[in-house]
């Protein structure tokens, strides 16, 4: 049976993406760096998360981050506030960021810097349910937001971010008092399609679950650390 010309070239340029996030990994590994993909549809909580994360672990890790807006650098000037190196990607029309993106920004991190200093890489990629979850970018580990404003049945309409995902953050648990949404299903549903994912609810509002999160990226960066040596 032959390809259609679509699936075949959808197959190319999978294949193609690989190929560059591997060789990105292959430089944050020689660096000691651990990177993590942070994914999520529009306004589930993605930067704000940064936010906190800078404001609790830039003292103790030297953490950089790859900012990916389709036109704007409106978060990329957020997270400069915290003091660390923001490298700012538009995609334009694309809808995800892809190795090739991600690798110029590792460029310009290690023109301007010196990169074997940074133990943390965040990539935020652009809001988008689908796609980011189809390009990996060069990432240790894949991390989902899904905030509790969006229901319960996304895990099941939209499968592949949650079934790629080494972590899940159920955000804006504040909320849930007031609307008619169950996290418990939200679990359920996720364990549906990834059983051995970390789910982790939180609220960057109160502050809830932040310490659980915080433990989980400590613990990831010095997995790495023991892998690599």
């Amino acid at each position: 049976m032959h390809q259609t010309f679509d699936a075949a070239l959808e197959i190319n340029l999978l294949h193609a993406n690989q190929q560059g996030a591997d060789h990105n990994r292959e430089h944050f590994d020689q660096w000691g760096i651990t990177c993590f993909n942070i994914m999520s549809s529009p306004g589930a909580g993605k930067t704000v998360l940064l936010e906190k994360t800078l404001s609790h672990l830039s003292q103790e890790l030297k953490i950089a981050v790859i900012e990916g807006d389709m036109t704007t650098e409106l978060d990329a000037d957020r997270l400069r506030l915290y003091g660390v190196p923001v490298i700012a990607i538009n995609t334009g029309r694309s809808c995800h960021l892809d190795s090739k993106m991600v690798a110029g920004g590792i460029h310009q991190l290690a023109h301007q810097y010196n990169p074997s200093e940074f133990d943390l890489v965040l990539v935020e990629n652009v809001g988008n349910l689908v796609c980011p979850a189809e390009f990996e970018v060069g990432e240790h580990a894949k991390i989902a937001l899904l905030s509790v404003t969006e229901g319960e049945d996304k895990p099941l309409k939209y499968p592949i971010m949650f079934q790629q995902a080494d972590c899940l953050l159920i955000t804006k648990i504040d909320l849930a008092p007031y609307l008619d949404t169950d996290i418990e299903r939200i679990k359920n549903n996720v364990r549906q399609m990834n059983p051995h994912v970390t789910i982790i609810p939180i609220s960057a509002k109160t502050g809830e679950g932040l310490n659980v999160w915080f433990d989980w990226v400590r613990a990831q960066i010095h997995q790495s650390l023991v892998i690599s040596h």
